[in-house]
């Protein structure tokens, strides 16, 4: 059983693991799916959806561009699609479940560095020259800055892109401040589909690394995930409604 599976964060369905190959992906049916979001992000995607159906983000930068949380298929028409719009510079997962094809996309861009943060290291199960270990923040590109957060996984991380949202600011989050369905709040949790909550500190640690970034828009990790404005303040309102819930306010 992999390692991923057998935490308590996942699990195995009721019919056991099924393993499958990218070629047999393609078989049957399954492609990349690239849409632009707002000017310098596009998103990637799977269709049909694939495992929990999460997309990956492609921001621009003067720079290069950065590809954060690998989806678990790559294809001819992703990388087309992907080099026609500058090519991916970096590679930034926010956390192990999200790992997906990152070494897959790097070699398919001539190696480009995957930003793992260190306190996931072990999670990493393909080992790559391409993956590069950090601890509690670094740009990637300049005017890209990867934060260690915690919470989820010990490395869970968030993407901060000030010049998202027309200059206002994004923040694209993953699961480690996870948009929910009404897309005027975050959630927390250890485990999402076993309904694991984070403790208060793991809570109060994140919004405390996030800290007074400028953010106006947050982007989950699923296409409808997106809060659209007023982005920090959701952050800081949704916090202080799980903490009060919780017994910790």
């Amino acid at each position: 059983m992999c390692a991923v599976c057998a935490d308590e964060r996942q699990f195995v369905p009721a019919g056991g693991q099924r393993w499958t190959t990218l070629p047999r992906l393609r078989e049957e049916g399954h492609r990349s799916d690239v849409r632009r979001l707002e000017p310098g992000l596009h998103g990637v995607g799977v269709r049909p959806s694939l495992g929990i159906g999460q997309r990956a983000l492609l921001v621009a930068t003067p720079r290069g561009n950065v590809l954060w949380d690998c989806v678990g298929y790559i294809d001819d028409e992703a990388v087309t699609r992907l080099a026609a719009l500058g090519g991916v510079a970096a590679i930034a997962p926010s956390h192990p479940h999200f790992f997906g094809c990152m070494v897959e996309y790097s070699r398919a861009f001539g190696g480009a560095p995957v930003w793992v943060a260190r306190a996931d290291r072990d999670w990493v199960r393909r080992a790559d020259p391409a993956v590069r270990l950090w601890d509690t923040e670094v740009e990637v590109l300049p005017g890209v800055t990867l934060v260690q957060c915690g919470g989820h996984f010990e490395g869970s991380a968030v993407l901060h892109w000030p010049a998202g949202a027309g200059g206002r600011g994004a923040l694209l989050v993953g699961d480690t401040a996870t948009v929910v369905a009404d897309r005027a709040h975050v959630s927390f949790m250890r485990s999402y589909p076993n309904e694991l909550p984070l403790p208060a500190p793991a809570v109060r640690r994140i919004v405390d690394t996030i800290g007074d970034r400028p953010f106006d828009r947050i982007y989950g990790g699923w296409w409808d995930r997106v809060v659209d404005a007023d982005g920090a303040a959701a952050l800081h309102r949704s916090a202080e409604r799980y903490l009060r819930w919780i017994g910790a306010a």
